[in-house]
């Protein structure tokens, strides 16, 4: 594999437009204090360059860097340059006041620790002494991306202190200022300056070494001081005063065995060299001796020779004298010889020619010199020579770049405004310097422009030209057509203005080239160009005819005959070139923009040539192609020299590491590495580069089809070999042509295509979704600055293609050999072509298209190679699909991914993208790519296209269960998203994975349930699933907060609706239990009354023997899916399965727990706090509770359900009875509220009853409503009554007393109410003779004809004991019982006689 194309001698210009509107100068002006000099003497504007020691290493912090400078006037302007880092604070300007910076007034040097600028006006000298880059960075490791320029602390330098500037001192009589300088450090530190004299003779100006102290001193040298050591050798005539003849007019210095050697060449002709040493001419020589048939050049004064000197270790000192003579300038090359005792003389190396007019300045380095020169139009022209080694003094071609082209082509299809626009800001036509001062003029300066983005200034720019345009038409109406010509003539008009200002900035000054790396660049008002080896087919396009018709020989093919043949074909293309009208063009290139076949295009194009031939071209033509022997071969080296194709593509090992992780270097080598060419001035040339060879080759092809199908039309005319000739070049070479000429157009749109600006956060996030999914190398992000209308390619190139070409370059070379720039520029150019190229497996441009949001460009990317581009095609239509996403087109995207889906066990960027799938492999690498593709619609939030791509997928994976049922997972989840209930449920029964399928059948319960579309839930069929919806219901209904979700009612529905109604009283019956465990508040009591009607409901509909249910035992946990096994107490796991007791309840169990809970309610609605308390409480407590709370119908109604007794009932009403006896008005309020919640049979009174009444009333009515044996509710009312010492009302005594008087008695006994008891006794006594026996209850008195009767004999001896122990008269009870005792004892006789 070639690493790079073949290289010919020949050099292009490349512009490395600077992408801001105005450089940011800092303006530092330096005021000596000095007053203008008479006749304001003006020199040319002039430019020059320093290039650091270490410019060509690696590991050096100088490494490509280098500072240019330019003077106009009283102004130098510096800035440093790097192809490395983007330098900061890099541009000064400075000003001295009253001053003219004179010619080769600007020098800089470099010390150990110090960059040293020497600067020479025509009053003052200046010296600027600045800290080394090696010094700015203690630390070997540079890792910042921007580096501080030696200029940044300019500001802080006082240039007016006698240590960085001086007055030159005048001397007497002399007038005028210095025609010309030069300025050197001297080994000690001293900076001199020699001063070209007004008068002839050479002033040095010396200041000491900046770190010492000392005052300036000057030495003039004069012929005189020669004339006097060598007084015998010249002819005495010419001793005396100096003649305006010896005015040196260029001045070059160089170092020698600690003396200073300063060359002078004179008007005169002559080239002195003087010894600051010595202050002695130490060589005189006239150059004209060097030059043939020079009579008449010596009458003239040569004003515009110059010297230029190069030192090498191989050839020491040589000089080059460049004399100026109209129409027949010429270099002579000597070289400085020095002899035995200290004696010098020149020695001819060459003496080379040129014709051209005006020399701007040239270069002479140890093997060659550079010429720049401006010819008659104002055109740049560039050349060089090796002045030892060359053919017949031949002059290599550099390919300068033309200016924009005068007029701009509008298309009949195309809008004026958009076609000027467009070419204005491309980024190869005008700097943004030109199109502000052109739109600062055609404002006429109303106002300045400031810095502004180059979006901003576009918009500037389309303002200012309309508003023109309108406020010249004075018509309200024209027509299309009208008006379009106006748009053309106001655009070409500010067009013209910029064109003014681009050749303005474009004017070029000076020329440099690098010792150490072999750079060249064009200096030029505005701008830095830099010059690039040409490649050996452009150079052969590109060619200046003269030079095209003098070659025999070309470096693309090795065998002569061939070479021969390829250059006649050359020409024979030149004159196609020529013959191709601009009209035509235009039609091409819009054939090529529309992806019309290329082919036919040439037809149209040649058929034009064809009936436009009024000059004979194709006759030029035919009659050329008939001198070349074997036009096949010549045709297929051309191609196979432009074919970038290549079978390897480059790997990267340091590709995801920023430092490029080169095995084997060390660290500091991988850092130099990672910032090599990566500076925004490398980045536009390399780029630009790449452009301008695109464009060269489209051209190239476009010419070769065109005269193909020329070929094609001659037939046997032209072809010796005849008709197998013509076969191949219709089969083969046409075809490969067209497929070139298609590769190059696209390489040139991209190249010219402006990236779009992205916010950070926007990639960041695309970068979080494509992380996984599309890209597979981290792109640095892109971000542009304000000014900086970043092309596509120089985006790649920035981010992705500089690391992965370095490596490539360095894993084939030593990471210590120097950087020569033709070697390295040409290898990176290449190599970043071939990255681009279309048809090569790499994919990694349209990979950093995509990772930073480039959508538009890269879908105009994907339109252009579509129809002839045969590589990668899946992995353009995944990118296009991916466009098509960012752009929210989602049906075109997922088109696009489906087409791809077929390549991807083909392409090596689908296979990449399907390879890092972490889950578990799937059976076929389309299924990786689709659950990929599925991953992605899913981060964009499509669910409707990942269901229908899943649906496609699943048919790919008829074989695979897994991935089957992940897929069905799939579309059950986004079905379910987007509320289409039936196809989740479809999709759910098709899944073949039981354990997805219940995962499944989980979610579509616990979403439907949020959503609360239960009727969808409980109507589906769920064939086979029946048991596990019951299980997940139960799950979740055991598992989550009862009142906050619904899925016993769920679980309740689901049960009625397929009639199974015990599980369904079931599910009713749970719940009301665990409701009153859990939920302990008058809203939970009230859903548990709910729970148990609705579980008696249930019962009620079944057949008795079958009204059943199973209860779990009370604090029983219920198994849930899923749980944690559970230990013992010592913490080891429970071997046995816990036993636990199971209740059958049948309805009346049912009936019970619904009337306790109701009580239950009633107790919370009266008496909210006590809910609390209620909802465990038992019935026996929940009668207690009702009765604390006057709720006694329900305690009561609780009573008799579970067979309770109802003494707490009575006992509890007594005491609020006795409460009310004694209590206060409060307490009669009070008593209302619970007296309403008992339901009172309706009395009419005719007066107003109290709460005491009422009370007293509800007591009686209760007694009446549910008697008891033996009086048992009287007993323990009277009981609790005379236990609080009330008093008994009459109605209770007299109600006692018919049913139980004997414990009415030991009542009174009891709480020692002997009167009530005595009285008691007495009536009882009465009631038994006979006197009010019906109020005892006592059917008939005592009677011989009755049954017996009987008193309470031990309660009244009890009576009569404590009456007696009292003191209390009982002689009325003993009377009575006397009474009694004779009749009983009468009627029993009686009885006794009966018969």
């Amino acid at each position: 594999e070639k690493m790079a194309a073949v290289l010919e001698r020949s050099f292009i210009e490349i512009c490395g437009f600077e992408r801001e509107t105005l450089q940011r100068f800092r303006e530092v002006i330096v005021n000596l204090g000095l007053s203008a000099l008479p006749g304001g003497l003006k020199f040319p504007d002039s430019a020059g360059a320093f290039h650091y020691e270490e410019g060509g290493k690696l590991l050096s912090v100088t490494s490509n860097r280098f500072i240019q400078w330019s003077t106009s006037g009283d102004t130098v302007q510096l800035v440093e340059q790097s192809l490395d880092t983007n330098l900061l604070n890099n541009a000064v300007r400075l000003r001295f006041t009253h001053c003219t910076v004179l010619p080769g007034g600007v020098s800089i040097q470099e010390t150990l620790n110090n960059v040293i600028i020497l600067i020479s006006t025509n009053q003052s000298v200046h010296r600027l002494v600045l800290p080394h880059p090696t010094r700015m960075y203690r630390s070997e490791l540079v890792t910042e991306l921007h580096m501080q320029s030696i200029f940044t602390d300019v500001g802080k330098l006082s240039l007016q202190d006698p240590s960085h500037s001086a007055t030159i001192p005048s001397l007497v009589g002399q007038t005028g200022s210095p025609s010309t300088s030069a300025a050197w450090l001297s080994h000690r530190g001293e900076a001199h300056y020699a001063l070209a004299s007004p008068v002839g003779g050479i002033m040095v100006v010396t200041l000491p070494p900046h770190d010492t102290q000392g005052s300036v001193s000057m030495v003039e040298l004069k012929r005189s001081s020669m004339m006097q050591r060598l007084s015998g050798w010249m002819p005495t005539a010419i001793r005396g005063d100096q003649s305006p003849a010896d005015l040196a007019l260029s001045l070059a210095v160089r170092e020698l065995e600690e003396d200073s050697f300063i060359f002078a060449l004179c008007q005169d002709h002559r080239l002195r060299m003087w010894s600051l040493r010595e202050q002695a001419c130490l060589l005189e020589a006239d150059v004209l001796e060097y030059m043939p048939a020079c009579k008449g050049v010596k009458r003239l004064l040569g004003q515009g020779h110059r010297l230029r000197l190069a030192f090498s270790s191989t050839t020491g000192l040589c000089l080059s004298v460049y004399l100026a003579v109209p129409q027949r300038g010429q270099f002579t090359v000597l070289q400085l010889i020095t002899t035995d005792n200290n004696r010098y003389s020149l020695e001819h190396i060459s003496t080379l020619f040129t014709t051209q007019e005006t020399l701007v300045d040239f270069h002479l380095t140890s093997t060659d010199i550079w010429g720049l020169w401006v010819d008659d139009s104002n055109t740049t022209v560039v050349k060089y020579i090796n002045f030892e080694h060359n053919t017949a003094g031949q002059w290599n071609q550099v390919f300068v770049q033309p200016p924009p082209e005068e007029e701009v082509h509008i298309g009949v299809d195309q809008d004026p405004r958009e076609t000027y626009l467009e070419v204005l800001f491309s980024p190869l036509r005008f700097t943004a310097s030109a199109i502000v001062k052109a739109l600062q003029i055609y404002r006429r300066g109303s106002e300045r422009v400031t810095d502004v983005s180059w979006e901003t200034l576009k918009k500037e720019v389309t303002v200012a030209v309309e508003s023109e345009l309108q406020s010249s038409v004075t018509e309200f109406e024209f027509s299309q057509e009208e008006y379009r010509q106006l748009q053309v003539e106001f655009w070409s008009k500010f067009y013209a203005c910029c064109l003014q200002y681009q050749e303005s900035l474009s004017m070029p000054l000076g020329l440099t080239v690098s010792h150490h790396t072999g750079l060249v660049c064009l200096l030029k008002k505005g701008l830095v160009s830099f010059l690039l080896p040409c490649f050996a087919v452009d150079h052969l396009y590109l060619s200046y005819d003269e030079y095209l018709f003098s070659e025999d020989e070309t470096l693309v093919t090795e065998d002569p005959e061939v070479g021969r043949d390829v250059l006649q074909l050359v020409q024979c293309l030149r004159l196609v070139s020529d013959a191709v009208s601009g009209e035509m063009a235009y039609e091409m290139e819009k054939a090529l923009e529309h992806l019309q076949s290329p082919e036919k295009a040439a037809e149209l194009v040649l058929e034009n040539m064809l009936s436009n031939d009024s000059d004979n071209v194709i006759e030029d033509i035919q009659n050329k192609l008939q001198d070349i022997r074997n036009p096949m071969a010549a045709m297929m080296v051309l191609l196979r020299e432009m074919d970038l194709e290549t079978d390897s593509e480059m790997v990267c090992v340091g590709l995801f590491h920023p430092g490029l992780c080169l095995a084997g270097q060390s660290l500091n080598m991988r850092i130099s590495l990672s910032q090599l060419y990566g500076s925004s001035s490398a980045v536009s040339v390399i780029c630009q580069a790449v452009c301008h060879m695109a464009m060269t080759r489209a051209l190239f092809c476009r010419d070769l089809l065109i005269l193909q199908k020329l070929y094609l039309r001659f037939g046997d005319n032209v072809f010796l070999g005849g008709g197998a000739q013509l076969l191949q070049l219709q089969q083969d070479l046409i075809p490969r042509t067209s497929h070139l000429l298609s590769s190059y157009h696209l390489l040139k749109h991209i190249s010219q295509n402006l990236a779009s600006s992205v916010p950070m956060d926007i990639i960041n996030v695309v970068k979080t979704h494509t992380s996984g999914s599309v890209t597979v190398f981290v792109c640095f992000v892109f971000v542009l600055t304000v000014l900086s209308p970043q092309t596509v390619v120089e985006l790649f190139y920035q981010t992705v293609a500089r690391k992965m070409i370095i490596s490539q370059i360095y894993s084939q070379q030593q990471s210590n050999s120097l950087l020569l720039w033709t070697h390295m520029v040409s290898n990176v150019v290449h190599l970043l072509a071939q990255l681009l190229w279309p048809s090569n497996p790499g994919f990694q441009f349209p990979e950093c298209l995509m990772a930073n949001c480039q959508y538009t460009q890269l879908q105009e990317y994907v339109r252009l190679i579509g129809p002839w581009c045969q590589v990668n095609i899946g992995s353009c239509r995944f990118m296009l699909g991916q466009c098509y996403l960012a752009n929210g087109e989602g049906q075109k995207a997922l088109q696009c991914f489906q087409e791809a889906a077929t390549e991807v066990e083909k392409e090596e960027f689908l296979m990449r993208l399907t390879g890092t799938e972490e889950e578990e492999a799937v059976s076929t690498t389309r299924l990786q790519y689709y659950n990929k593709v599925l991953r992605l619609l899913e981060d964009v939030g499509l669910p409707e296209l990942v269901i229908q791509l899943a649906s496609l997928a699943i048919t790919e994976a008829v074989s695979d269960v897994s991935s089957q049922a992940a897929l069905w997972t799939r579309i059950f989840k986004h079905h379910l998203d987007l509320g289409h209930n039936s196809e989740a449920y479809e999709a759910l029964i098709q899944n073949p994975d039981s354990s997805m399928q219940l995962d499944c059948l989980r979610q579509l319960v616990v979403v439907l349930c949020e959503r609360s579309q239960l009727q969808d839930l409980v109507q589906f069929s769920y064939v086979n699933l029946h048991d596990e919806v019951v299980s997940i219901i139960e799950s979740r209904a055991r598992g989550l907060d009862l009142l906050a979700h619904n899925y016993y009612e769920l679980l309740y529905a689901f049960h009625i609706n397929r009639h199974n109604y015990r599980k369904a009283g079931t599910v009713m019956f749970e719940l009301g239990m665990r409701l009153g465990r859990e939920v302990r508040t008058r809203l939970g009591l009230q859903k548990q009354v709910n729970c148990y009607l609705a579980a008696l409901n249930c019962l009620r509909l079944i057949r008795p023997e079958y009204a059943w249910i199973v209860q779990p035992a009370s604090g029983a946990v219920y198994e849930r899916p899923g749980a944690s096994p559970k230990r013992n107490s010592e913490g080891e796991f429970s071997s046995e399965p816990v036993k636990r007791q199971v209740d059958i309840l049948e309805l009346k169990d049912l009936e019970k727990e619904y009337v306790l809970s109701r009580s239950r309610l009633t107790l919370a609605q009266h008496h909210p706090p006590s809910a609390a308390i209620a909802g465990s409480a038992t019935a026996v407590e929940m009668v207690a509770l009702l009765v604390q709370s006057g709720l006694f119908d329900s305690a009561l109604s609780l009573c008799q359900t579970f067979r309770l007794s109802l003494t707490p009932v009575f006992e509890g009403l007594a005491f609020k009875c006795v409460r009310l006896q004694f209590g206060g008005e409060e307490t009669q309020n009070e008593a209302w509220s619970w007296l309403a919640d008992n339901q009172l049979s309706s009395v009419v009174n005719t007066k107003e009853s109290s709460a005491t009444d009422e009370a007293w009333r509800l007591l009686a009515s209760y007694l009446d409503r549910y008697p008891s044996s033996n009086g048992q509710h009287h007993r323990c009312v009277i009981n609790k009554l005379l236990s609080h010492g009330a008093p008994l009302p009459d109605w209770l005594v007299k109600s006692y007393k018919a049913v139980d008087a004997a414990s009415l008695l030991r009542l009174y006994l009891n709480f020692d109410l002997l009167d009530s008891a005595a009285e008691l006794v007495l009536e009882y006594v009465d009631a038994l003779l006979g006197r009010g026996h019906q109020y005892f209850g006592i059917e008939r008195p005592l009677s011989a004809t009755w049954s017996s009767v009987w008193l309470p004999y031990t309660s009244i001896d009890q009576l009569l004991q404590a009456l007696a122990e009292t003191q209390t008269n009982s002689s009325v009870i003993r009377d009575k019982l006397d009474e009694y005792h004779r009749l009983l004892d009468q009627t029993t006789r009686h009885r006794l006689l009966a018969p």
